[in-house]
């Protein structure tokens, strides 16, 4: 019972978080924002679907007890909550699933965005890893972790250039 609590949560988080996103959208191509890296936008959907596929499945086949550090786990778990939660209103209307860009825009300083670049992506990394790991779903954590890790290894330098070339990216990071 405490796993379908748990993934329901996340799911209906992840889907409200789309609806933002998609609105976040229109409204920033209204007013002139581009799309960058849309090419390997259905790979990270495809990823991100497919993680809680793998997650139910293992949960439902396997069978797995709680970890025994559960408790541990899940604090980790909601403090990503938080955290994401305080990045998705940092970012404000900026924030999306896609890379868009508003060419002339002041890129975001505040928020988690004062201590990292991108924190966001550590969060949705923690979470991956960590919410299979609660219910004992290790393959699903580390083959999914591993996943996320070649993804962003596209996406972060897809998402940079593109800042740097339509925003003050390169002078708020002091970039070459």
């Amino acid at each position: 019972m405490f796993f379908w609590i748990v993934i329901s949560i996340v799911i209906l988080q992840r889907l409200a978080e789309l609806v933002i996103a998609k609105n976040n959208e229109k409204r920033m191509k209204s007013q002139g924002a581009f799309e960058a890296g849309a090419r390997h936008y259905p790979a990270i959907v495809l990823l991100h679907t497919a993680f809680f596929v793998s997650l139910l499945l293992e949960v439902l086949i396997r069978k797995p007890a709680l970890s025994p550090i559960w408790a541990v786990l899940l604090t980790i778990f909601l403090l990503t909550q938080v955290l994401r939660v305080w990045c998705l209103a940092s970012l404000g209307k900026y924030w999306n699933t896609k890379i868009i860009i508003l060419p002339g825009a002041d890129v975001v300083m505040k928020g988690p965005y004062k201590f990292i670049r991108h924190p966001n992506y550590v969060i949705v990394a923690t979470e991956i890893l960590v919410l299979p790991m609660i219910f004992g779903a290790y393959i699903t954590a580390i083959v999914f972790t591993l996943l996320n890790a070649w993804m962003m290894s596209v996406r972060i330098p897809q998402e940079e250039q593109a800042l740097k070339d339509a925003t003050n990216y390169k002078e708020k990071f002091a970039l070459k």
